[in-house]
This record gives structure tokens, C-alpha cells and sequence, in this order.
């Protein structure tokens, strides 16, 4: 696994050469350094675009290419995962960003204006001398009140070390350190084709494509999770002749819905895979919080044990399809419905969305989106405050935190810090409202995923978050993203033919782990 640490100093002027560390790569005339943990896509096109005859197949060189014909502007011309600093002697500077959905982890520390230190890893940034030890307790309060994990892009377990926000560049220099946006989502036109197979066949052009630039590995198989849905089950079924299926489920035999659907799945492509037997717990557990970078991860023991069985078996590149809930969410859909005055659809999607949930209330669901359709922004935010500072209150109480920690770190004023993170969803543009919710929900699964999978040396990679597959669902007209209550309605459609029936008209969404 690659990652990238280093530091300089800032006495009036950066040091000539700072320390990017023992992999950074040097282009010989501008004199410019690179260190970079990156994974780009689409090389090819890159490689047109900066007017390369030839391909470069380093991606920490194509990158510093870009730099050098775009300048700070050229991560907006990068499609993959980075996280990369470059120093440019002709500007002393240092210059770093950040891919827009915040794969790759990025960790700094600039307290005193005099020293700069970044990493991949949290605890190399804290390794470095001038860098204090002391614990944030606001974000342990996080920890212990589990609503509060994605409560920002910044924060951190310790004081002084920040992460870089997705979609962020930052700058150093002798003026000081500037972080800026370098890119906004902002969704296209509505896409309007002739029929749904217009549809599926335009998506798998796309989605096949964006599997495909994420099949490279340096050595060895890809391998890919399988749970018993349809995201990371749509990546298998489209590369299954390149791939190797993980999966965490019971037994074959064994009463467990989301076990028997992995393993239709695995009957339905001709694949075994490999299964980690969550009968076998306590085997799973051993070895499951060692290394962890973050308390939160410790969540997530049986995504290390996939993690670790592939790098057993030689695999360094793993698939998932952690943002398929994300990039493919209908949102506000029935709201919309009902304010096109189509209230007979609306109803029908109600109850459609009922059925696959399995709930049993569709009037109460119904009145819901009634009130959502129709009661006015502002009167909304008045009754949406105090509804929510009670629901915040019971997060509290059923926590484990006492009410002192919690005076103390004044918890009120984090779920409001949260809320701007999560801002409410705001019903009009589909497009838009998709494109809001990306960063927000992705950033800390993607953070967390890499970390988790780095730990036991391992890349995770997502074709969900390719941009392409963004941007075409962000287009879909609202019935291609659920239709009689089927969510992903488009993806269920595509996949006819690579995946079991049972899998794609399965109802709701069961999980083992």
C-alpha cells in the first residue's frame, strides 16, 4: 500500500527541500517534488489532454504533469482516488490536495505557523516531534454518541491535526496556509432517453467502463466484496471473469436471507469466491481491532476480516460498492410526486415503498410526504427544531455519556455543527438534491474503507464513485431511480442477465454483519 508523509519548516521562506519522504519523484527541470498516494483513471485521456505522445504509466508523475501545465488547478482535471503534495522550488511553495470524495486520507498539522507536517495516518503526523499529543474530547464525545461521527470534514481525534476536506487543495507558503474548493457537484440537464433499455444500456456503458479502469493492480487478482445486494453485486456480476468474490455469510444451509442471495448469486455466475463464515466469530475476532487508525473502525471488524482473507490469498486491490446507496438514492421522489400533483402515483409509490421495506404504515408514510410536499420551508424549520433537539436529546440518554462530559463539550453546539455538515434536504431539483448528499455521506464510509483495508495492506477502490457514474445517476429523470417502490430501479433493470432474479427483485435489505 502506498502513503505519503512529510514536513518542512517556514522561517520567513520554506526550506529548499522539504521532506517528502523516501518515494516522492522529482521532475529535473522545474525542480518540483511529488509524493502521492493516487490512483488515477482513465489515464489515457490524461495522458491526450497534457499532449503526451506516450503514456506514463506512474501515476505520482502524471500528476505532477498536470501540475506543471495547469498549475493549482489541476486536480480538477484528475478522475481517480489521490491524496498528493507537491513542492515547486520556482514558487517555494507547497501545494496539496484532496479527491473529491475524500478516498484517500489526508492528515496536517500547522499549529504554530512554523512547521507543516502531513501524512496518510493521523499517528505519523502526531510521530513527528513538534506536533503535541492531546486528545480532542469533543470528537471522543462523537465516539460515545454514535450519531456524531460525520459531524464535519475536519475534525480529528487529536488537537492540532486536521484532515483535509474533500475536494480541498491547500496551499503553503511564506503568506501562510490557504485551503480552497477547487470543485463544486453540479448536476447536468435532465437525461431523457426513448425507453428503458435506452437506459440500461447507456448506464452499463458507463458503470462497465468505470469497473473496468479499477480492475489494475500492481501484482496479483482483483478481489471485490459480494454482499447479498445489488451494489457490490453488480460490480461482480459485470467483471466476473476478472474478479475474485469475498463475502462474509453463514454457511450454505444455514437460515440467513443475505447469505442465501450471496450465494445465488455466486450459483448464477459460475464463481465460488470466498466466504469468511460468520459462524467462526470468534476466529474472526482475534486480530479484528489491531492496528485500528480510529476508534469508529472498530465498528467494522468484519470488513477487516474480508480484507485480511484477500491478503492472504495475495490480493492488494479490493471493490465495493459502499456508494451505490448514495449515487443511486432517490430522495425526495414521492415529495415531488405529490407536488406535480400526481397524487395517485405518489400513493402507489408509497405503498410500493412500504411493501419492500416491509412496513405495514403507508398512510402514516403518506401523510409524511404530504406535509414535506407542501408545508412551507419556514414553517418547516420551526417545527423541524425542536423536533430535532428532542431526538438529539434521546441520542444523548441512551449513550454512554455522562451528563458532565457532555456539558463540557457542549453538545448541543456539535449536532448543530452536524446539521451544517448534513444540511435538510431541500425539495426541487433531483440532480441537486443527489449531488448534496455525496459528500457528506461518502467522505467518512470512504475514509473509513481505506483505512480499514490499508491497515492489512490492502486498496479499496469503488466504481460508484467514478465521476461518470455520479454525473449520469445525478441526470436520471426520478422513475429510473425507483419505480413501484423498488429503490435503484435502474440498477435492478441493468443487471437482468448478470444477476439471479432473487437478487435483483429481493425486498428490502438484510445484513449479516
Amino acid at each position: 500500500m502506498s502513503s505519503i508523509r512529510g514536513h518542512f519548516s517556514l522561517d520567513g521562506r520554506l526550506d529548499t527541500e522539504p521532506d517528502l519522504g523516501t518515494d516522492a519523484v522529482r521532475h529535473p527541470e522545474s525542480g518540483c517534488v511529488i509524493a502521492a498516494d493516487a490512483t488515477l483513471y482513465y489515464r489515457d485521456e490524461l495522458s491526450a489532454a497534457l499532449g503526451h505522445t506516450h503514456q506514463i504509466t506512474d501515476d505520482a508523475e502524471l500528476i505532477l504533469a498536470a501540475y506543471l501545465k495547469w498549475g493549482e488547478s489541476c486536480a480538477r482535471h484528475l478522475e481517480g482516488d489521490f491524496a498528493f503534495a507537491i513542492f515547486d522550488p520556482r514558487e517555494q511553495k507547497l501545494f496539496c490536495a484532496r479527491d473529491r470524495y475524500a478516498v484517500r486520507p489526508f492528515y496536517y498539522h500547522f499549529i504554530d505557523g512554523k512547521t507543516f507536517v502531513f501524512a496518510s495516518d493521523a499517528r505519523d503526523v502526531l510521530a513527528f516531534p513538534t506536533v503535541p499529543f492531546v486528545i480532542n474530547e469533543g470528537r471522543v464525545a462523537d465516539f460515545i454518541v454514535p450519531e456524531l461521527q460525520w459531524i464535519d470534514y475536519t475534525s480529528t481525534f487529536y488537537e492540532g491535526v486536521s484532515r483535509l476536506p474533500p475536494s480541498h487543495s491547500l496551499t503553503v507558503d511564506a503568506s501562510g496556509l490557504r485551503v480552497l474548493e477547487y470543485w463544486t457537484p453540479e448536476p447536468g440537464p435532465e437525461l431523457r432517453l426513448m425507453s428503458d433499455e435506452a437506459y440500461c444500456e447507456a448506464f452499463l456503458e458507463v458503470f462497465s467502463r468505470a469497473v473496468a479502469e479499477r480492475l489494475r493492480a500492481e501484482s496479483g487478482e482483483v478481489g471485490s466484496m459480494l454482499s447479498g445486494g445489488m451494489d457490490s453485486g453488480s460490480i461482480v456480476g459485470v467483471a466476473k471473469d476478472a474478479i475474485r468474490p469475498y463475502s462474509l455469510a453463514h454457511r450454505r444451509g444455514v437460515k440467513c436471507q443475505e447469505s442465501e442471495r450471496i450465494y445465488a448469486t455466486l450459483d448464477h455466475i459460475g464463481l465460488t469466491g470466498r466466504q469468511v463464515i460468520a459462524d467462526d466469530e470468534d476466529g474472526l475476532l482475534d486480530d479484528a481491532t489491531a492496528d485500528m487508525a480510529e476508534p469508529f473502525d472498530g465498528e467494522f471488524v468484519f470488513l477487516k476480516a474480508l480484507y485480511s482473507a484477500a491478503r492472504d490469498e495475495g490480493i492488494n486491490v479490493m471493490l465495493d460498492g459502499a456508494a451505490g446507496d448514495v449515487v443511486l438514492n432517490e430522495g425526495a421522489y414521492i415529495a415531488r410526486l405529490l407536488r406535480r400533483g400526481r397524487f395517485a402515483r405518489a400513493w402507489h409509490e408509497t405503498v410500493g415503498e412500504q411493501h419492500f421495506y416491509g412496513g405495514t404504515y403507508p398512510r402514516a408514510a403518506f401523510g409524511r410526504y404530504l406535509l414535506s410536499a407542501y408545508v412551507p420551508e419556514v414553517i418547516k424549520k420551526s417545527l423541524r427544531r425542536p423536533r430535532m433537539r428532542g431526538r438529539e436529546r434521546s441520542y444523548v440518554e441512551a449513550s454512554l455519556i455522562s451528563p458532565e462530559f457532555a456539558q463540557r463539550v457542549n453538545i448541543e453546539v456539535r449536532f448543530d455543527r452536524m446539521r451544517e455538515t448534513f444540511p435538510e434536504p431541500q425539495i426541487g431539483n433531483a440532480g441537486l438534491e443527489r449531488l448534496r448528499k455525496l459528500r457528506p455521506y461518502l467522505a467518512a464510509g470512504r475514509e473509513r474503507y481505506q483505512r480499514i483495508a490499508a491497515s492489512v495492506g490492502v486498496q479499496a477502490r469503488d466504481p460508484f464513485t467514478d465521476q461518470r457514474v455520479v454525473d449520469f445517476c445525478s441526470q436520471l429523470p426520478d422513475d429510473q431511480q425507483a419505480r413501484n417502490g423498488w429503490p435503484k430501479f435502474l440498477l435492478r433493470n441493468a443487471m437482468a442477465g448478470k444477476l439471479p432474479d432473487a437478487v435483483r427483485w429481493g425486498r428490502g435489505k438484510p445484513h449479516i454483519g
